[in-house]
């Protein structure tokens, strides 16, 4: 490799493997976003409140527990890339050969990258706790209320002539 100096914005001698560490961030990004599109289309799938997919509610809830797992390893790509990054950063402002004006520091990207995988495996982690118990499976999502007796009122039947009259 060649040694470039650095004021001239060139790649110096831990560039390549720098750029390595780039593009492979870089690719877990795009993975992350892809899993997270996904998880999403699967999550809508599996919500109770929708009518695609299955009716029986327990399909329901293993629709939404895969979509809560796409979710997590989404973030987990995400907390990958973004740490690995930072591991990065953080070797090459600790390494003696870096000159100080070539010293990169954590910026806001690497914060709301940590946020963004935090609220994804988050999310995710609330999917898959979305599956039902064993005693309610099988049941209806919503319960028909069931009519009360007591405010019924009363009602009196006549004996009318004609017929199906009732009277109150």
């Amino acid at each position: 490799m060649r040694m470039v100096l650095a004021s001239t914005g060139g790649v110096g001698k831990h560039g390549a493997k720098q750029a390595f560490h780039i593009q492979t961030s870089r690719a877990l990004m795009v993975v992350a976003i892809l899993l997270g599109f996904l998880g999403i289309i699967v999550s809508v799938a599996g919500m109770k409140c929708t009518k695609v997919g299955d009716e029986n509610p327990v399909a329901k809830s293993r629709i939404a527990i895969a979509g809560g797992i796409l979710f997590i390893l989404s973030g987990l790509c995400t907390l990958t890339a973004v740490s690995w990054y930072a591991t990065q950063v953080t070797r090459e402002f600790f390494h003696p050969s870096t000159p100080v004006n070539a010293r990169y520091e954590f910026g806001s990207a690497l914060f709301v990258g940590w946020a963004a995988a935090s609220v994804t495996m988050l999310g995710g982690s609330f999917l898959c706790c979305s599956c039902p118990a064993e005693e309610r499976r099988g049941q209806q999502y919503y319960r028909q209320s069931q009519p009360s007796t007591a405010r019924e009122p009363n009602v009196k039947m006549s004996s009318s002539p004609i017929r199906g009259e009732q009277c109150l």
